[in-house]
C-alpha cells in the first residue's frame, strides 16, 4: 500500500528491458488496446497488432509468446493506468470532482475490460490471481475517492464502492445496446453523480 492509500500494482513484465525494446513493449500493449476495443480480445489479429504497433510479428512474439500472454499483459496495463489516474485525481482534484472523473473511467475502461475478461475466462477461473488482484485494486481505487468525496461532505455517506462500481457496469452494458446514442453516457453518469450528492435535511 502505498503513501496516498492506494494499492501499489505489480506489473507483470521483462525486467531490465532496454529502452527500444521497452518502446515496443509498449506500443504494443497500446495497439492491442486499440484492437480489442475495436474487434473484441478473441477476434483482433495479432498481425494486425504487430503493423499498429509498427513492429514485426516476431517482435510481438518476443514479448508474448501466446495471444494468453498478451491479453493477461494488456489487462495488467489498463488496470496499472486506472490505478494511476485514481492517485493523480487524489492528490490534484476537488473531492467531488475526482470521483466524478473517476467514474467516466472506468466506464471508458469498460469498454475494453468485458472483451478481455471475457477472453480471459476461457482460460482462467475467476478467482484467479490475476482477476482478483485488478478487480481488488480497482474497487481499492473507488473506495480511496469516495471515501474521500465522503468525507469532505460531497457524497452522501452510504453510497459504497460496490454501488458504484455496479452502476459504472450498467452503464457501460446499457450505452452499447441500440438506441444508445453519443450523449447517453454522460447523461446516465450525471444523474448517477447527482443522486451521489447528500441529500438536504427534511
Amino acid at each position: 500500500m502505498s503513501a496516498t492509500g492506494m494499492p501499489a500494482q505489480q506489473a507483470e513484465r521483462p525486467r531490465a528491458m532496454r529502452a527500444d525494446a521497452q518502446r515496443n513493449y509498449q506500443r504494443l500493449l497500446s495497439a492491442a488496446n486499440e484492437a480489442f476495443v475495436e474487434h473484441g480480445a478473441d477476434d483482433a489479429s495479432l498481425e494486425e497488432i504487430a503493423r499498429r504497433a509498427g513492429v514485426g510479428i516476431g517482435t510481438l512474439y518476443r514479448h508474448f509468446p501466446t495471444r494468453q500472454a498478451l491479453l493477461e499483459a494488456v489487462y495488467r496495463d489498463q488496470v496499472e493506468a486506472l490505478r494511476a489516474r485514481a492517485v493523480e485525481l487524489l492528490q490534484s482534484a476537488a473531492p467531488d470532482e475526482g470521483l466524478a472523473i473517476l467514474l467516466r473511467t472506468l466506464v471508458d475502461f469498460g469498454k475494453t475490460k468485458r472483451s478481455l475478461a471475457s477472453a480471459l475466462l476461457a482460460t482462467l477461473d475467476k478467482d484467479s490471481e490475476l482477476l482478483s488482484s485488478c478487480g481488488a485494486v480497482m474497487r481499492e481505487s473507488a473506495t480511496a475517492l469516495l471515501t474521500r468525496a465522503q468525507q469532505a461532505g460531497m457524497v452522501r455517506a452510504d453510497a459504497s464502492a460496490s454501488d458504484l462500481l455496479r452502476l459504472v457496469h450498467a452503464i457501460s452494458m446499457a450505452i452499447e445496446r441500440p438506441p444508445a446514442d453519443e450523449g447517453q453516457a454522460g447523461r446516465l453518469l450525471g444523474l448517477v453523480v447527482d443522486g451521489l450528492r447528500p441529500q438536504p435535511p427534511g
